[in-house]
């Protein structure tokens, strides 16, 4: 996408504190420590949400830091034959590999993305695939390359084999560096590209309104500006960290963020000013949107994020956890409750599309774990 598009980014917000500088926080390694745990900041309720329904049981182990999961639609065929529901493209942040992996555990390699660079917490990230795939037989992927983070689109043949040389540019030009890369990536029912953005270690990229970096981003497939974004630009909200999971939930959207050394968060996205870096969690000042739900960095560091059995499900690196969130009908928020323990750091939460299950990535391999002879591995959940 050329940059032009970038220049009404920021017509309409409120866009307050440029702070120079850059942040020498990244994703925190080590073990969680002991914490006082979330905290609700939204109006809440007593919200009955089911929990797993049995143990995780290990789907696929050593992987070499899977990032990206997406499932294909039952009806994709491989050389005139269904290859049938809950498979899934998983993406390798390291060796730029992507890999199918069936439910029966079986993985593999069906492409290599060119043109990744696997430096720091960048490297081959977020996964989608498109909503008409049926028709266009096309994924998107997040990737830092030398120069900058970007979403190519890329083909999928009728083998299953996915081309990582012939890439269609969406949206380029965005912030890269050693942390903070961004690289959420999913299609919300309105048919449109949803992108979560860092600020690649420079703070006040957040708050720059000419500066892609730092905001969560929403495009059409082509990736042109999304009708309903403010004064056509292509960002859909401004003032964020470092955004890598966003899910939907009954016309809502969800995101999870970073913070630095304060607090955590999820976040209801509308339009609007999420207060990065003036504000870390809840600041109740002016022209900012506080978050739902805050968590102490010892208690997440927060990646993925999905949406199944009335809750929305958000992977903890630091953390080592998945916190579900119970939701009710109107959109209030129950307390999380830690899930899924002993795996170590985990990156990934997908929900099967059928929602009886959840698919988990561990990330120990990541340079910030401690990797046991397994990792890293994909965990399925049952949740019903």
């Amino acid at each position: 996408m050329s940059r032009s598009l970038l220049r009404s980014v920021g017509l309409g917000l409120l866009l307050t504190g440029l702070v120079a500088g850059c942040s020498s926080a990244a994703e925190p390694a080590g073990a969680p420590a002991p914490s006082s745990g979330p905290t609700v900041t939204a109006p809440t309720a007593t919200v009955p949400a089911p929990g797993p329904t049995g143990a995780p049981r290990v789907l696929a182990s050593g992987l070499e830091v899977p990032w990206g999961i997406a499932f294909l639609p039952p009806e994709m065929s491989a050389g005139g034959t269904s290859i049938g529901a809950a498979q899934a493209l998983v993406t390798e942040r390291e060796s730029a590999r992507i890999l199918r992996v069936t439910p029966s555990g079986q993985v593999t390699p069906v492409g290599t993305v060119e043109g990744v660079n696997a430096t720091g917490e960048g490297g081959l990230l977020g996964i989608a695939v498109s909503p008409r795939f049926a028709t266009d037989r096309t994924v998107y992927v997040s990737y830092t390359s030398s120069s900058d983070n970007r979403v190519v689109a890329l083909p999928v043949a009728a083998d299953g084999t996915v081309d990582g040389s012939a890439q269609r540019t969406v949206v380029d030009g965005l912030g890269s560096g050693a942390i903070h890369n961004g690289g959420g990536l999913a299609f919300g029912p309105d048919g449109m590209l949803w992108i979560g953005t860092g600020e690649a270690g420079q703070r006040a990229r957040a708050q720059d309104p000419d500066d892609p970096s730092g905001k969560v981003l929403r495009v059409t497939p082509e990736g042109r500006p999304a009708p309903g974004n403010p004064n056509g630009s292509i960002v859909h909200s401004t003032g964020h960290r470092n955004v890598q999971g966003i899910a939907f939930v009954d016309g809502r959207v969800y995101a999870s963020e970073y913070g630095a050394s304060t607090a955590d968060e999820l976040n209801l996205l509308d339009p609007g000013n999420y207060g990065w870096p003036d504000v870390e969690g809840v600041g109740n000042r002016p022209g900012f949107v506080d978050p739902l739900v805050t968590w102490p960095t010892d208690d997440a560091s927060p990646s993925g994020l999905a949406a199944a059995g009335g809750s929305l499900w958000m992977s903890a690196l630091r953390g080592e956890t998945v916190w579900r969130i119970p939701l009710g009908a109107d959109g209030a928020v129950g307390t999380p409750v830690r899930t899924i323990e002993g795996f170590g750091r985990i990156r990934a939460v997908v929900a099967t599309p059928d929602g009886s299950a959840l698919w988990v990535t561990t990330s120990n391999r990541d340079g910030r774990g401690s990797p046991g002879p397994d990792d890293d591995r994909i965990l399925v959940v049952p949740l019903r």
